[in-house]
């Protein structure tokens, strides 16, 4: 991470992935010494950005943010040169911001508040440990010796439509006396607790009585902070005719201040040759050349920006694959239509016979189903190798995302955006890992939705997502009663599989192919999503062979049907408080952000297996 231009600084270090899913653009990321916010793409230099290539996922973004996107790019970045201290590489990468700008003393008898702009604080840069930066109060008055580190304020204020601000500091203490604005402010907390009633807000120029954070907080924060400016940091601007929400406060470094909204796929084969997949693959950068005479191609194709994926082949081999597709007639209705798509391409990549050894889609069918399992099994493939892809599409503040079934259907008016204008390109990241993929046999999955008992659980079921979804005033998209036994399967899996293949639960990641009709899917994908080596040990895979998966299946099964915290979690009713869950709770079935691609919603173990709760809708009785 570096501070934008002209004042380039390192100041600290992030993966890629963390970028998209953890510290993206408006995110605080909190250093050892700084708090800081990633700027958005305006401040990106996309020249040090690696084009990546994903047409399915370029085509998913421009539907989300337009036509005008070109290109996916990942984080800018060069490699480190210790020999060269201030070469290209130490201004080269993801450009953030100071934020909160209001700065606190750490010094006991001192901690004085103020902005760093306000000449109280200065910067004091280390270009060899650059995790070291920080300001100091240089004239600090306070006892001891030295300069103190000025340690960023503890409280910011964002609202629900993405903006984010300093806390009104003066504003606050003056009770709404603009004659404030200036004063030398302090922070102070009295007790061992570091609750908000014990943080107290002085103002060391005038009279002003001393005001508690907890005045902030809550009912009292409505009552006593200003409106909400609309104001996002990232950007530098300011919404047109203000903001319509209330400003919330909120303490730095919590959870709800910055939410990805972001695609992810997975790369799938277009072709059985690694060569002819490669092409296709990079077909946009590719398919000009195929006018162009032979000789010019062939002296044009290590000027591409994916030469470097080709260049193994020859300039021969990959000139003769790009005329063999440049001859095969256009795409048809039906793989445009696939394009837009981004499960069904993927359910039918997993399914497919054939056995697939590309770079990034190594696939091979298990021979034998586990013991115990023919009757609503249908297949076992393990997934060697794989690559999943994610594009930050824009964020959100307070309220997570909601994941409803239909993409196109996520509110967007909360969902803060990347750039002033519209964006040319998004960040992305990819990962590779492993995983198993289960198919479910579809007579028995849609005989069992059939069921009476199932049926009258899933109104239940229903009737609490409707009220979730008014209380939230967006439309009511039932994912269905296959979707929450899929996912249900999937979360007890997780947990079974964290136990036995050695990685992490918070490493395992799903994706849920569920969808009833003409064109049914019933299915689920465990896979890795660590973004170093781990992801590929290969002990995922060897769990998803018949002799291990059939143990693991049946102690997942038999651990789902109790629960540390029955009765009441057996019994739950989710039309009480509006719930999108049923039976499960962090005891028994709730999993790690990293893993659930649902935010730990739609599950129910009494669609599983059997509980306390004596239900008939079991579909493993």
């Amino acid at each position: 991470m570096t501070a934008p231009a002209p004042e380039a600084l390192r100041v600290g270090e992030l993966r890629p992935s963390q970028l998209l899913h953890t510290y993206g653009i408006g995110a605080v990321t909190d250093l050892p010494n700084l708090s800081t916010m990633v700027m958005g793409l305006d401040d990106w230099d996309p020249l040090r950005a690696r084009v990546l290539t994903e047409d399915r996922l370029l085509a998913a973004v421009r539907r989300r943010l337009g036509s005008q996107v070109a290109t996916l790019r990942t984080p800018p970045y060069l490699p480190e040169n210790p020999a060269d201290p201030y070469g290209d590489w130490t201004r080269t990468g993801v450009p953030v911001g100071l934020f909160p700008r209001w700065l606190r003393c750490s010094r006991e008898r001192c901690n004085q508040l103020a902005p760093a702009s306000g000449g109280l604080f200065h910067l004091k840069p280390n270009m060899y440990r650059p995790e070291k930066t920080r300001y100091v109060h240089v004239n600090c008055g306070g006892p001891g010796t030295g300069q103190p580190t000025a340690l960023p304020a503890r409280f910011l204020v964002a609202c629900p439509d993405g903006h984010m601000d300093d806390f009104p500091w003066a504003y606050f203490v003056h009770r709404g006396d603009p004659s404030g604005a200036g004063h030398t402010l302090s922070l102070t907390e009295s007790g061992t607790t570091g609750e908000a009633a014990n943080v107290f807000v002085r103002c060391n120029t005038c009279d002003v009585r001393p005001r508690s954070m907890a005045d902030a907080i809550g009912e009292a924060g409505e009552r006593n902070l200003p409106a909400c400016r609309g104001h996002h940091p990232h950007l530098g601007t300011f919404a047109p005719g203000g903001c319509q929400e209330q400003a919330r406060t909120m303490v730095l470094g919590a959870t709800n201040s910055w939410f990805a909204s972001q695609i992810r796929l997975f790369s799938i084969p277009r072709a059985e040759e690694p060569l002819i997949q490669a092409v296709r693959e990079h077909w946009s950068l590719l398919s000009p050349l195929a006018a162009v005479p032979a000789d010019a191609a062939k002296m044009l194709l290590p000027t591409q920006a994916c030469w470097p994926e080709l260049e193994q082949y020859g300039a021969d081999a990959v000139w003769t694959a790009v005329t063999k597709e440049a001859l095969l007639a256009s795409r048809d209705q039906t793989e445009e239509d696939e394009e837009i798509d981004l499960t069904t391409p993927e359910w039918r990549a997993f399914i497919h016979p054939r056995d697939h050894a590309l770079p990034d889609f190594t696939t091979v069918r298990e021979r034998r189903l586990p013991d115990g399992t023919a009757d609503w099994l249908d297949s076992v493939v393990l997934v060697h190798r794989l690559r999943e892809v994610s594009a930050l599409t824009g964020f959100t503040r307070i309220e997570a995302p909601e994941w409803l079934p239909d993409e196109e259907a996520r509110d967007r008016a909360a969902v803060a955006p990347l750039t002033r204008d519209q964006p040319t390109w998004v960040p992305c990241a990819e990962l590779r890992g492993e995983g198993v993929f289960l198919a479910l046999k579809e007579e028995r999955l849609a005989e069992w939705e059939q069921q009476e008992a199932v049926l009258a659980r899933e109104e239940v079921l229903k009737d609490a997502h409707r009220d979730w979804c008014a209380a939230r005033r967006i439309a009511p998209r039932w994912p269905g009663i296959r979707y929450v036994l899929l996912h249900t399967l999937a979360h007890v899996l997780i947990r079974q599989f964290a136990l036995e293949c050695g990685y992490g639960a918070s490493g395992i990641a799903e994706r849920v192919y569920a969808r009833s009709g003409d064109d049914p899917m019933s299915g689920i994908l465990l896979y890795t999503a660590a973004p170093d080596s781990e992801g590929t040990l290969g002990g995922l895979v060897s769990l998803g062979r018949s002799d291990r998966l059939g143990p693991a299946i049946e102690q997942a099964l038999e651990e789902a049907r109790l629960c540390s915290s029955d009765p009441m979690c057996a019994e739950h009713d989710p039309r009480v408080h509006a719930r999108l869950h049923g039976a499960a709770c962090h005891a028994c079935l709730f999993a790690a952000e990293t893993s659930c691609e649902r935010g730990n919603h739609y599950l129910d173990r009494a669609l599983l297996v059997e509980t306390l709760a004596g239900n008939t809708s079991a579909f493993r009785p």
